[in-house]
């Protein structure tokens, strides 16, 4: 699996997942100034925002290759700048640290839905162990945190890739199977609806 996953590739998606654990690294400590705590956030958003990205991002890219066509992610250091700047100084993340690139002339809609909904689905099952986390971790202690966070996280990240707007998940979704679209965003928006409420 990991031989289908190019050098270059691999050092976009490690950029790209140190730069949105970053992102939200300031997000989690905002006003805090204490090394250790930031540091302690960085390592959670390693291991729940940066998993469930790099996971949600595989997901494209295999479902792609299921159907015999190339694929591979490629990051954009433009919007990754924009996020970690919009993260210090707003104490607002907006991740889109770039895409799944497929490659293929005659991806017909169908396939580009499945494989667009591919992301989204791949967040919202891995939520699931977070959940777990989150539910037998205790509400204060560091597993309850880090489940918590992960669930929420990766949550935000279906609910926002599914939105039906520019090049986003959703979009290619809501053209191949409406019904689909609508059972994904409901679950996404759902699913980040119940973690306020935790």
């Amino acid at each position: 699996m990991f031989e289908r996953i190019p050098p270059h590739e691999r050092r976009d998606l490690l950029i790209a997942w140190l730069a949105i654990s970053t992102a939200f690294t300031l997000i989690f400590v905002r006003n805090r100034v204490d090394l250790s705590v930031a540091l302690l956030y960085f390592v959670i958003s390693l291991l729940t925002v940066g998993i469930g990205f790099v996971l949600h991002e595989m997901a494209h890219k295999f479902v792609a290759m299921h159907f015999g066509y190339w694929a591979e992610f490629q990051r954009d250091d433009q919007m990754l700048l924009v996020a970690v700047v919009l993260a210090a100084l707003v104490g607002v993340v907006f991740a889109a640290p770039g895409a799944t690139v497929v490659y293929g002339s005659s991806v017909s809609k169908r396939e580009n839905g499945i494989i667009s909904a591919a992301g989204p689905v791949s967040s919202l099952l891995i939520c699931i162990p977070f959940a777990l986390l989150a539910f037998f971790g205790g509400q204060w202690g560091l597993v309850g945190v880090i489940g918590y966070l992960g669930l929420k996280v990766n949550a935000m990240i279906a609910a926002f890739n599914m939105l039906p707007v520019s090049v986003l998940d959703g979009k290619k979704v809501l053209a191949w199977n409406p019904a689909a679209f609508v059972v994904l965003i409901v679950a996404a928006f759902g699913l980040l609806y119940l973690t306020y409420l935790i």
